[in-house]
């Protein structure tokens, strides 16, 4: 790879053209060049999503304000059912992982992530919008928040001893397991973030290109396939963070 001067460009570079745009931005980054349209544009799009999601929990903390709403269930679908039931998914997910106690702990990491990632898929379906997750730049951001957090709540819980769990089970193999766990937590923003603009990003092209050939009808069995690959990339990037939070806040036994 001569003509890069790092890994992360080489890879950046060496995308397939189907994916090229939406890395746009981190190859402008790399290269020092001004934001160009393919780079400024999942940013605007993240950032009305972020601005929704805000409005709905606005909203939904407006209802339930009393005991007596928030215990009552509404009778038909609204903004308030599709939180509690996105955030209710995520709290049993976690629970079933580390507990009811640290899962209540963490739900505010884990569940904005969620909410945030979940409409940032979906708005994907609605004609003339592009999915930010499509965007290598958002997932990496997103993928590097959890890694932070977690390594933050690691090191929170344990103190020095988080750096334990890197040296593996017994101390006289820590110079063998020490460098293989530390790359391979090095490489988990990297894996989540690519894994899910990957998947957002064909998933939208494929979409495209149906739409831009057959406009009628063809296109709704893609659409609901789309909702349910949103559904389970949200839930593929809340377990593998769940998990990840989940292993660094485990106190040595």
């Amino acid at each position: 790879m001569p003509e890069h001067t790092s890994f992360l460009s080489y890879f950046v570079h060496s995308l397939p053209p189907a994916v090229d745009h939406n890395v746009a931005g981190l190859k402008t980054f790399i290269a020092h060049e001004p934001v160009n349209r393919y780079g400024l544009e999942p940013l605007i799009w993240s950032v009305l999503v972020m601005v929704a999601v805000i409005i709905m929990a606005l909203v939904t903390r407006a209802k339930i304000a009393n005991v007596d709403a928030a215990v009552v269930p509404e009778r038909s679908l609204s903004i308030r059912t599709v939180i509690e039931v996105l955030i209710e998914s995520l709290y049993n997910l976690m629970k079933e992982m580390m507990g009811a106690k640290r899962a209540k702990r963490y739900l505010p990491l884990i569940g904005t992530c969620g909410v945030f990632i979940f409409f940032s898929n979906i708005i994907s379906l609605i004609p003339g919008l592009s999915a930010p997750t499509s965007s290598l730049n958002i997932t990496f951001g997103c993928a590097l928040f959890v890694f932070v957090a977690y390594n933050y709540y690691g090191f929170k819980e344990n103190g020095v001893g988080y750096l334990k769990h890197f040296t593996g089970p017994v101390w006289w193999l820590a110079w063998l397991i020490g460098p293989i766990e530390i790359i391979s937590n090095l490489i988990r923003p990297i894996t989540l973030a690519v894994r899910l603009m990957l998947n957002m990003a064909v998933d939208h092209l494929v979409l495209g290109l149906i739409v831009a050939m057959i406009p009628l009808i063809v296109p709704i069995p893609l659409m609901m396939l789309g909702t349910l690959v949103a559904v389970v990339q949200t839930l593929v990037f809340c377990l593998l963070s769940s998990i990840y939070v989940s292993m660094a806040t485990e106190h040595e036994h």
